[in-house]
């Protein structure tokens, strides 16, 4: 059945709806060779809360068919596009008459859990209008958090895409227990940029309601001017980004400042744009100017450290003075005992480490060669020290720079 308003969709397909969608697909249309030149050849497009479900909290059907259209388009001329999606908890908020509440995380699971089979429903019906095959890949944090897990996910989209098969994927909310520890990926803004890292992304787009990070809230200060470019998310920028602006998703723009800092610093471009420009995605594959852009300020890193930058394992903090922060960053030196200062946290030789400055930022992350214990032990001394104090030797590095990401 149709909702009052016929664009609004109640996540059970029959003929009226089927009829629906046929004009839809017909309205938007366009010549499938698109002859402008593509720019990125492999396109992570995440759509919010917000977007997808508008302002009565129910699926935008004519929205996502609108979407899907593009992303068909961009799929006829050969760029592989994965699409990060929310709307499973609106589905099944929708589906169970739930208005209110349901803020708790057992409400969220059983919404996810209800509302996740009706949004891959209409997204298998929406995309096969254009004859497109998905798949449905539902990740958790503790899916990405070990190097093992980390690559069966990779080595699962890669095939997808080798298959001509469009990867759908969302944040499983039904096991995603670490949001009760405030690690959950926010709204799939994080979830967005860690998929951009797996497949070796040359572009991240995060859709919302708002056309892009602006100076202000653009809903209720005239004076809220777009910012084009930024080049380096920092703390300055930050500052600007508050909470969700439209109160529907987990996220805001904060999430997806973060999401963009990790993307760009593994080599991919981001951009955040309003999902309802006409065309936004073919115009941004082809390399046009909307919303906000991210540029990457370098070539693209090696899969082994993209997963050490994501964060996902990191177990302790190694703290570095600031002779030591200069010769990572400035003469691409690996960490030695000399440097470290501090070590916060239990970590044990092999894991992931995050190196912080004085002032606790993240100047680099890596593969530890001591545990936190004997790093506490051999800290402040000269690196010839090490077999005599700690009674073995796994070289004179604390990190090594081969296994060491420098932000």
């Amino acid at each position: 059945m149709l909702a009052t308003n016929p664009r609004w969709y109640n996540v059970a397909f029959d003929p009226a709806v089927a009829w629906r969608l046929s004009l839809i697909t017909m309205q938007n249309a366009k010549n499938p060779s698109d002859n402008a030149s593509v720019r990125y050849r492999r396109v992570v497009v995440k759509a919010g809360s917000g977007l997808l479900t508008g302002e009565v909290g129910r699926l935008d059907l004519e929205l996502m068919a609108t979407l899907v259209e593009q992303i068909s388009r961009l799929h006829l001329q050969r760029v592989d596009v994965l699409l990060v999606t929310s709307g499973a908890v609106a589905a099944g908020r929708h589906v169970l008459d739930v208005q209110k509440g349901g803020k708790s995380l057992p409400d969220r699971q059983v919404l996810a859990a209800v509302g996740q089979g009706r949004l891959m429903h209409v997204y298998e019906q929406l995309f096969g209008k254009h004859d497109i095959i998905v798949a449905q890949a539902l990740l958790s944090r503790r899916d990405l958090s070990d190097r093992l897990g980390y690559l069966n996910v990779r080595n699962t989209l890669m095939a997808l895409l080798e298959r001509r098969v469009v990867p759908i994927i969302n944040e499983n909310d039904v096991v995603a227990v670490e949001e009760l520890a405030g690690d959950n990926f926010g709204d799939n803004d994080t979830l967005s940029a860690m998929c951009a890292n797996l497949v070796d992304a040359d572009l991240l787009v995060l859709l919302g309601e708002i056309g892009g990070l602006y100076t202000k809230d653009p809903h209720v200060d005239p004076d809220a001017r777009l910012i084009p470019v930024v080049e380096l998310p920092g703390d300055d920028i930050r500052e600007i980004a508050g909470p969700s602006w439209d109160g529907k998703g987990r996220g805001g723009m904060t999430t997806k400042l973060d999401a963009a800092k990790l993307a760009t610093a593994s080599g991919v471009t981001v951009v955040i744009a309003g999902g309802r420009e006409p065309d936004v995605l073919i115009k941004l594959a082809q390399g046009d100017t909307i919303g906000t852009l991210f540029p990457a300020p370098g070539s693209k890193m090696e899969s082994r450290k993209r997963w050490m930058l994501s964060g996902l394992s990191t177990r302790g903090e190694i703290q570095v003075d600031d002779g030591a922060v200069v010769a990572l960053r400035d003469r691409n030196r690996s960490l030695l005992p000399p440097g470290v200062t501090d070590v916060i946290g239990t970590f044990d030789r092999g894991d992931i480490i995050s190196i912080v400055d004085s002032r606790r930022v993240q100047a680099a992350c890596g593969i530890a060669n001591y545990s936190s214990t004997d790093v506490n032990r051999i800290k402040g001394m000269r690196s010839d020290r090490i077999g005599e104090v700690l009674e073995q030797q796994f070289g004179e590095e604390v990190v090594h720079r081969n296994n060491m990401v420098v932000l």
